[in-house]
């Protein structure tokens, strides 16, 4: 991934800390507010309709629980190795999920944008991608989506393989210079990749853990992510995905409490094996903020966001996922 004013500022989910996330009014808003890219996460309905939404789970993002007609298909499943409960996307055709409405799912610490609950319907990634195309035409700027396809393992075991369908979609659509596909799950990548998608291809990697496919492969032997991120893990991906995009967890180094806040050499190591790196998730409300950039003690009140966000790029990130792109841009640009 390329950009004429790197690093790419991109609209993690649209801009959800001004509207419910995967919501036509957030992705317009975040490339409104300057953001160079959006990143929607990639479900299925049980019509295969490819849905964008942060989980197959929808009772936090959507008011699915307040339609008695769909009572009856609050279920348990196992997802990831993990017991959820609540509405799966999968156990919906498109025509029942388009009844449904967005809602905030961080609504203590984003009051305003839950006044927006209700307002939006759930998208469509056919619906999402002629969004990029008309705001593109609109601003008169090249924009970019990053899709995530998530819970891949889950989907292909009861017989929904994601890579056939995001293919589908984005095969048509897709480029190098404006697509990227990333997931959690390295599996699906090389999937997608082989099915003739053009795009930048990026492995997600979380601060602990193992991804789901290959827990699901290897059980309690299967390569952590924290193994990935060694100089010899780093040399194993180099090859098969083209960057990586790290919890910024895994970029900041933490003084004392409350103290100095310095940065790690994972960005420069990853950079070394030709991989470029992005991080998620920069957002200004002192619940999200590394210990020494929080003001005061109200989880939701804003801290030093602006010092924790130019830390973070003065590491030489390729690009930051942001819930307030305007944020990220003004940190960026004041570089």
């Amino acid at each position: 991934m390329s950009a004429p004013h790197p690093p790419f500022v991109i609209g993690h989910r649209g801009a959800p800390g001004y509207r419910p996330e995967h919501t036509r009014a957030s992705f317009e808003l975040a490339f409104a507010l300057g953001a160079d890219a959006v990143e929607p996460d990639l479900v299925s309905s049980r019509d295969g309709v490819l849905v964008v939404r942060h989980e197959n789970e929808i009772s936090r993002t959507t008011d699915v629980a307040k339609h008695p007609e769909f009572a009856g298909r609050r279920t348990t499943k196992e997802i990831d190795g993990a017991a959820v409960t609540g509405w799966f996307t999968e156990d919906f055709s498109w025509e029942e999920l388009a009844t449904l409405r967005a809602v905030e799912r961080l609504p203590k610490p984003r009051p305003h944008s839950a006044t927006f609950d209700g307002a939006q319907p759930m998208l469509r990634l056919s619906e999402l991608l002629e969004l990029v195309d008309e705001a593109g035409e609109r601003l008169r700027r090249p924009l970019r989506l990053v899709a995530e396809i998530k819970h891949a393992t889950h989907f292909a075991s009861i017989g929904m393989p994601l890579d056939e369908l995001v293919a589908e979609q984005l095969k048509p659509w897709g480029s190098r210079d404006r697509l990227t596909v990333e997931s959690f799950e390295g599996t699906v990548l090389g999937q997608v990749r082989a099915r003739g998608v053009e795009a930048d291809y990026v492995y997600l990697i979380e601060s602990t853990g193992a991804a789901a496919d290959l827990v699901a492969r290897d059980g309690d032997r299967a390569t952590t992510y924290a193994e990935q991120i060694t100089d010899a893990g780093l040399a194993r991906l180099t090859g098969e995905v083209d960057g990586v995009s790290v919890d910024k967890g895994l970029l900041l180094e933490a003084g004392a409490a409350r103290g100095p806040v310095g940065t790690t050499e994972l960005v420069a190591r990853a950079h070394e094996h030709g991989l470029s790196v992005f991080t998620w998730t920069l957002r200004p409300e002192n619940r999200f903020l590394a210990s020494g950039h929080r003001i005061g003690g109200a989880p939701a009140d804003w801290g030093d966001w602006r010092r924790e966000f130019e830390l973070i790029l003065s590491t030489g990130v390729d690009g930051v996922f942001a819930d307030h792109p305007d944020l990220a841009v003004a940190a960026r640009d004041g570089l």
